[in-house]
């Protein structure tokens, strides 16, 4: 039968794993809110220029 009091004692975790954490929570993602206000701000700056173009 597996002792689990000294299964956890012998647990360490894996050194890739910890690694990988590191990496993923120092990441400086853009969520959909950033997403959708960059989206919003280029298609306004592509309409002035159309409209400034439709004008001359």
């Amino acid at each position: 039968m597996i002792n689990f009091e000294n299964e956890l004692k012998k647990f360490r975790p894996s050194l890739e794993i910890e690694d990988a954490e590191e990496i993923i929570y120092n990441q400086d993602l853009d969520d959909m809110a950033d997403v959708l206000v960059g989206l919003i701000k280029d298609a306004k700056v592509e309409d002035a220029g159309h409209q400034n173009r439709v004008r001359s």
